[in-house]
């Protein structure tokens, strides 16, 4: 377990630190908005993600069916848990938005992708495409919707969803397989040149984002502690243990058990943190989420891998 725990900092910790590092020390010394930067990954990294992953995919229909099962239930599971929570505290809107960013997507892409090819080999790392195209999309809809709605009505939210180019970009993914068009190899390169930046950028922008949380110049009000506290008790406690339960109900055994729960389980995601910041939904707690989830999955994640063998 000890030498699982050090090849996983190293082999994946290591590179995930750099753009961070480098978005850190930027903030730090040159004051920068990023808000800018979330608008571009948002609106053009994102969709070439999309559209790029869901060309590329090889699974099969029972993979497709057991993970959006599980994908789904899982989600409306948490989002129940954290709309509870948030009642239950009486959270602001925004705060209630950013605990159900935080509760519902994981950093299944820049965190995950590495760690289960490393866990589990190429047979891991096939069936966890599967849940991280759908966490892609989800994330570029859903997600818009829960980060939107504390800033507009229920009805512009969900309008704001067919306002973005990923779920375009989805659909056209989509059509293009099914009906077996192949695009220019110079088209594709160019698709996979804006696509490549999607992962440092958005790691970039957590670093700024963590200087933010840690300069001491937000003051961070009762509210906004809870629904730190509440994020983390989601992410570190209540998503791992509802995950496997859910697993187990469902009958979904092997590699794929352990592939789902360990992406399930994740830290809070990235993207988060650009769709919290573009609709106001309460970024400096998403951010600090993100930071400690984070730190805390560097010793959680390698004995949950130890434990599932």
């Amino acid at each position: 377990m000890l030498q699982t725990f050090v090849t996983t900092v190293y082999q994946v910790f290591l590179p995930i630190s750099l753009p961070v590092i480098g978005g850190a020390l930027i903030k730090h010394f040159k004051p920068i908005d990023t808000k800018p930067i979330s608008t571009l990954s948002l609106y053009l990294l994102s969709p070439a993600l999309i559209f790029e992953t869901l060309i590329g995919a090889d699974i099969s229909y029972g993979e497709i069916t057991d993970t959006v099962l599980f994908t789904v239930l899982n989600m409306l599971l948490l989002w129940g848990i954290a709309v509870g929570i948030g009642k239950a505290w009486s959270l602001p809107a925004a705060e209630r938005s950013g605990l159900t960013l935080t509760a519902l997507f994981t950093n299944c892409v820049n965190y995950g992708l590495p760690l289960v090819l490393l866990a589990f080999g190429q047979a891991g790392l096939d069936k966890a495409s599967v849940y991280v195209i759908l966490q892609i999309i989800i994330v570029n809809t859903l997600g818009v919707y829960f980060a939107a709605r504390s800033q507009f009505s229920v009805k512009q939210a969900a309008l704001s969803i067919f306002k973005l180019p990923s779920i375009y970009a989805a659909v056209l993914a989509v059509i293009c397989r099914t009906v077996h068009v192949e695009l220019p190899q110079e088209l594709n390169q160019g698709i996979s040149m804006i696509s490549g930046a999607y992962s440092s950028v958005a790691l970039f922008i957590l670093g700024a984002q963590m200087v933010s949380v840690r300069s001491g110049k937000t003051a961070y009000t009762a509210a906004m502690n809870k629904a730190f506290y509440a994020g983390l008790a989601m992410r570190l406690v209540i998503s791992p243990v509802a995950s496997a339960l859910l697993l187990y109900l469902l009958g979904i055994q092997g590699v794929l058990f352990n592939v789902m729960l360990v992406l399930s389980s994740m830290p809070a995601a990235v993207n988060a943190v650009i769709l919290a910041e573009q609709f106001d939904a309460a970024p400096k707690v998403v951010t600090r989420c993100i930071l400690w989830t984070t730190l805390a999955s560097f010793v959680l994640l390698p004995l949950m891998i130890g434990w599932l063998g």
